[in-house]
């Protein structure tokens, strides 16, 4: 059993995130999304905003020799800094990586969008290690138990990521990076040059034929190779025909998220304002009025904290609850327990259990047809992944233990995957 976060150990470390969608080229979801990029050519400003984290604010570069250090093409590569543990490798240092090509991937276990980048990222170091690629991954945490070296050592031998990990904890190596999403892809020559940035998924195709340069560039002896280039995630043939092809953002269950949300004119996460006074507490919420589409309601007592909403008691008739009405093919929850032990989540939609048309991994069919889904660890958990795009299904997740906690939900329109 991995270690878990207690109630009162949950602290405000970020602003919340800003999820787009981009129409007919890549789903965004706040966790991390993207589909900007820039390359040797010049860098440019991202158009599709990915997840933000503003208290990780970024730093000012400093300048050695002809070249200011920071994350812009251009740009030294700045060192590592402040890492508090190494997973898979020895520390790094970005001068003893001289003469090879690195990519740097900042991520964090619970983002849906990274998750999504695994494959590629694989296949590159599969392809590439043996040629001087060197990949990097910096784990900067979303949510206070991603911070947990446990759990993202977990995390990585469950999905099989054998290239060096970092922690960035405090977001120190983020910042010299004047980063501000998940996933974001650096690659980096074998002078310690940015050469390239990718904010989000997608871009793989493209990732990958300037590995192919840099690697040429760095050994003359690399053979260019006839291995087909990637292709990016395709959507969901059902949500480019719908007219009505809404998809719903990524959801959170902490005030410090909705609130501050509310400041960027979106509303909040959860459409019952009596949420926000409850702050740090447990309240008594009432499913009074029809549900708005994408927002959550709760029913029942829940204790409301800056990063997730909890069940505030024991139940047996799953009596408590929360719903939201959802636009999308895939739909995914980050659930985790205060206690440590695991519990059971039922799950409905338009009031019926799920069938094997429409569950995903995650999901358990019982003998009487009930479905739910076990919480075992502090995770992402995958919940729905129906046969096509569907619009404005009614969603409810209910548990009787008073361990449920909520911190977000994230969603695709992929063909195929979370």
């Amino acid at each position: 059993m991995l270690t878990l976060p207690k109630r009162a150990d949950k602290s405000q470390f970020r602003l919340p995130t800003l999820a787009l969608i981009v129409i007919g080229l890549v789903f965004l979801v706040a966790a991390c999304g993207g589909s900007d990029s820039t390359s040797t050519a010049a860098p440019t400003e991202s158009q599709a905003q990915p997840t933000t984290a503003s208290s990780a604010s970024a730093t000012e570069p400093i300048q050695i020799g002809d070249r200011k250090v920071g994350g812009k093409v251009g740009n030294l590569a700045p060192e590592f800094s402040n890492i508090n543990a190494w997973i898979n490798s020895d520390s790094l240092t970005m001068e003893a990586l001289r003469g090879q090509v690195v990519l740097k991937d900042f991520w964090t276990y619970t983002c849906i969008n990274c998750i999504r980048t695994f494959p590629f990222l694989k296949q590159w170091h599969s392809r590439y290690a043996d040629d001087g690629l060197v990949i990097v991954g910096a784990h900067a945490p979303e949510f206070e138990f991603e911070k947990i070296y446990g759990n993202v050592v977990e995390v990585t031998e469950a999905n099989n990521l054998s290239w060096a990990m970092a922690q960035d904890n405090d977001f120190e190596t983020w910042r010299s990076y004047s980063n501000r999403f998940w996933p974001v892809k650096y690659l980096i020559d074998k002078e310690g040059v940015v050469r390239y940035t990718h904010f989000g998924e997608g871009g793989y195709s493209e990732t990958e034929g300037l590995i192919r340069d840099l690697l040429a560039e760095a050994n003359p002896s690399f053979l260019e190779t006839s291995l087909p280039l990637p292709e990016d995630q395709t959507l969901d043939p059902g949500f480019l025909v719908s007219p009505n092809a809404e998809v719903t953002r990524e959801l959170y269950g902490g005030y410090s998220r909705g609130e501050s949300d509310r400041t960027f004119g979106r509303g909040g996460y959860v459409q019952q304002m009596e949420y926000f006074d409850n702050k740090n507490q447990v309240g008594e919420f009432a499913i009074k009025e029809e549900l708005e589409p994408h927002k959550i309601n709760f029913q029942g007592p829940w204790f409301i904290d800056p990063e997730s909403s909890t069940h505030g008691r024991m139940t047996e008739g799953y009596e408590d609850f929360l719903s939201l009405v959802y636009s999308a093919t895939s739909v995914n929850a980050v659930l985790t327990s205060d206690s440590g032990d695991p519990y059971k989540v039922r799950i409905t939609v338009d009031g019926e259990f799920l069938k094997d048309k429409n569950k995903w991994s995650d999901i358990v069919i019982g003998d009487d047809g009930e479905s739910f889904l076990w919480v075992t660890t502090p995770d992402l958990y995958n919940a729905i992944n129906n046969d096509s795009f569907v619009r404005r299904e009614t969603l409810k997740m209910a548990s009787n233990s008073p361990d449920f906690g909520f911190f977000a939900f994230t969603f695709g329109v992929y063909d195929t995957g979370p």
